[in-house]
């Protein structure tokens, strides 16, 4: 049973870290919440920072000596999700007619489910066979299209999506 005992541990430790994982997430999640109740943020800069924090954490995972250093890896990625479920959201809604919300927030959502829906159809299986069977290889890549997509907020312009200051969009 010693295959069993091992099997136990990892599944242990993979509940130890996705629970640090939601925390962290969740952590920040509520530091930006508080801290935007009452100061003036830049969006554009703090999702860069977050995504790119992300992408470290995963590509940190191919150098960890052992699974005891991973919560620093799932506190990084953890950071990044809270800020991959506000920030991009609060970005758009602030550029976007009023009237034409509805029908932006799907459009936005369709990019960010088909992919998911194309990885769920076939796109791990490619992604094996294209980069080997181990997982790791999977998280480099994550980390890597994390890094890629913080470099890519330097890209919006938008003043309203960048900037929130309480007293001037109430």
């Amino acid at each position: 049973n010693q295959a069993n005992a091992q099997y136990q541990d990892a599944a242990n430790h993979v509940g130890s870290a996705m629970g640090i994982y939601g925390l962290s997430s969740m952590g920040f999640a509520l530091l930006l919440t508080f801290y935007t109740s009452r100061r003036r943020i830049n969006r554009k800069f703090i999702h860069m920072g977050s995504l790119i924090l992300g992408g470290i954490g995963f590509i940190m995972m191919y150098f960890i000596p052992n699974s005891n250093w991973l919560i620093i890896s799932f506190i990084l990625i953890g950071i990044a999700w809270g800020s991959i479920l506000s920030m991009p959201y609060a970005m758009l809604s602030s550029t976007v007619d009023p009237k034409k919300m509805g029908m932006m927030m799907g459009l936005f959502n369709m990019f960010i489910v088909l992919p998911q829906i194309i990885a769920s159809l076939g796109g791990v299986n490619f992604l094996s066979g294209l980069l080997g069977e181990e997982a790791i290889y999977a998280m480099i890549v994550a980390g890597v299209s994390l890094l890629v997509a913080g470099c890519s907020s330097l890209l919006i312009t938008d003043k309203h999506a960048i900037t929130y200051q309480p007293e001037l969009n109430d």
